[in-house]
């Protein structure tokens, strides 16, 4: 098997630590016990190879031998590739996984990130805009919850799908956002005490707390 290799910013500023996308692909390969090694790209001076790794100068990429990929959900799906611990091999169980891992990204994720926009940056202004950002994701919360009101798990056991759709959930809850969606916050809770999370969290936390 190819070295796996991770690439993620050097450093980055403290509001956003835990959160950078790295965190994602370093959970699934934790969960899929695959060995990988961590490489740092300068977060301020980005430069041609950056952008030649991955076109929006964003983090992270992921090596694997000639292979690059960019992309949270497009890496997941690789290693799904090479673990059942993360997609099972049955096609009817890996479909779900495979909806569930969309639907994180382009369902929720789509509602939740401009709203966690505003409250990264403490802008309070109401407007329409902001009310219908607002009740567009109480929208897809309300979904969840009932879904995740009857299982633990998106595709009934653990996989690639919960890693994405917890982490968009975690951010929501940062900012107090579930409070009213007890299901929603439990299954948050559930993934982020697994062991994989926790120690892929803190890796993340000590990678840029070594650059400062």
């Amino acid at each position: 098997m190819a070295e796996l290799i991770l690439t993620t910013f050097d450093w980055v500023p403290e509001l956003p630590r835990g959160y950078v996308r790295d965190l994602r692909v370093r959970w699934a390969l934790e969960e899929a016990a695959l060995p990988y090694r961590v490489e740092s790209t300068p977060f301020r001076d980005r430069s041609a190879k950056h952008f030649a790794n991955q076109p929006f100068g964003q983090a992270p990429w992921l090596t694997d031998g000639e292979i690059t990929i960019f992309e949270s959900g497009a890496i997941l799906l690789h290693l799904g590739e090479k673990s059942n611990a993360l997609m099972p091999s049955d096609p009817r169980d890996r479909s779900r996984v495979i909806e569930w891992l969309f639907a994180a990204l382009n369902s929720v994720e789509m509602a939740s990130l401009p709203w966690s926009f505003f409250k990264f940056t403490n802008d309070t202004m109401q407007s329409p805009g902001r009310e219908l950002l607002e009740n567009f994701l109480q929208g897809r919360l309300q979904h969840m919850e009932t879904i995740l009101a009857g299982r633990n798990w998106l595709a009934g056991s653990f996989s690639a799908a919960d890693i994405l759709m917890a982490d968009v959930l975690r951010l929501v809850d940062r900012f107090d956002g579930l409070s009213n969606y007890s299901a929603c916050r439990n299954y948050v809770e559930r993934a982020t005490t697994r062991p994989a999370f926790v120690k892929a969290h803190a890796d993340q936390m000590a990678h840029f707390a070594a650059a400062d």
